[in-house]
């Protein structure tokens, strides 16, 4: 029975096998809905296992960043490699709370191994709400994933060389009202750690797995530093929170970049709402018609989303207050925690100690701040 209740983030998203390739989504989906304990096999590959998790950082913040930068001010960039920075520390954290104990999977698993129940229902709560949002994200508008992001970044960077937009804007130094806003706009961008545990699981050689988050983490770092650094410099302070919105509509390039952000949300949204509704009829199992308790779960997430959307039809605020609440508490403060008590550091004090400390307070204090400020620039527009 406890089997049966792990979290189904347990697959490895691309695998080396390559046969049985033909049923694509319909088959990985039948897998995650049997949550069989035994699904995770060790057979991914470390370019295999790079490409999973440059897809799962490449995201939603692609499109945001400039924004952000925008909002921020130039100096906010060292606030972005400050984030960027402890969210990898953090990440490497993860893989040693599983290295701790075998039987962690998932991520839900740490808390439980550190916390007990209690940190398994935390964690859980913060990674499936996370997914809800960012799937009522999707249906505002988005694009995520590696290969949409290295077009978007094409296209943008195509569009200011070569259509006629240029790189002129000055920009300004820093922008003190807008730092809160920037840093969790910023934090949403490494909220891919809940994967973290699943491409560690299918890794053929586990030992490598901190030099696959390094490369993810550089890169990813330096797409997101790019785009936001040549959206801000091609349309200055006044750059919309989706950068796409700025682009002129004639051109080609501008065209590929929109047509991206329109296309990827069809094929994602049902990856995002699929562990939810996995880990909602696990928790109901008198449920014995599970398809059909499935069809409605599902159902009733896609219809709750869409007036999500619609309620708040403000794409920077939305993800601003996911990055503050969520992803600060998924990506930063939880694995610091979890790390604390299952490695039991705790009890000496040391260099490393201080530093998980410092990165927890961090958090908190960032987290209280861009909640605060992203609730109330929701509250103001909802009264435009």
């Amino acid at each position: 029975m406890e089997a049966e209740q792990r979290v189904s983030l347990t697959l490895p998203l691309v695998s080396d096998d390559k046969h049985g390739n033909n049923n694509g989504l319909s088959s990985k989906l039948e897998e995650v809905e049997s949550n069989h304990p035994q699904a995770t096999t060790s057979s991914t590959s470390f370019f295999k296992t790079c490409f999973n998790g440059l897809n799962a950082l490449s995201g939603v913040g692609i499109l945001s960043v400039p924004y952000a930068l925008a909002t921020g001010g130039w100096l906010s960039l060292t606030l972005f490699f400050t984030i960027a920075t402890a969210a990898f520390y953090s990440g490497l954290l993860i893989k040693r709370c599983m290295d701790y104990d075998s039987n962690i999977r998932t991520y839900p698993d740490i808390g439980e191994r550190a916390f007990g129940n209690k940190g398994r229902m935390i964690v859980s709560i913060a990674m499936y709400t996370e997914l809800y949002l960012v799937s009522a994200g999707f249906l505002i508008l988005e694009a995520s994933g590696v290969l949409a992001s290295a077009i978007i970044l094409f296209s943008i960077v195509w569009t200011g060389a070569f259509d006629g937009v240029g790189f002129h804007q000055k920009g300004t130094p820093i922008n003190w009202s807008g730092i809160p806003t920037a840093m969790s706009l910023y934090a949403f961008c490494y909220c891919a750690h809940p994967v973290f545990p699943t491409l560690y699981t299918s890794m053929k050689n586990k030992h490598q797995f901190s030099n696959v988050l390094l490369l993810c983490f550089i890169i990813c770092t330096v797409g997101y530093a790019s785009i936001a650094v040549f959206g801000y410099l091609m349309f200055g302070s006044g750059v919309q929170s989706q950068i796409t919105l700025d682009l002129p509509t004639g051109k080609l390039s501008s065209r590929i970049a929109i047509y991206t952000t329109l296309v990827n949300p069809i094929a994602k949204y049902a990856l995002m709402v699929t562990p939810i509704i996995d880990a909602v009829k696990n928790g109901f199992p008198c449920f014995l018609n599970k398809k059909l308790f499935g069809i409605i779960i599902g159902t009733a997430l896609v219809i709750s989303s869409v007036i999500v959307a619609l309620v708040v039809p403000f794409f920077a605020s939305l993800m601003s207050l996911v990055g503050a609440v969520l992803s600060l508490t998924a990506s930063i403060i939880m694995p610091c925690l979890c790390y604390l008590k299952i490695s039991g550091i705790y009890r000496t004090f040391n260099c490393e100690l201080v530093f998980l400390v410092v990165m927890i307070l961090m958090g908190v204090v960032f987290t209280i701040i861009g909640t605060y400020t992203s609730v109330l620039d929701i509250l103001v527009n909802l009264q435009m």
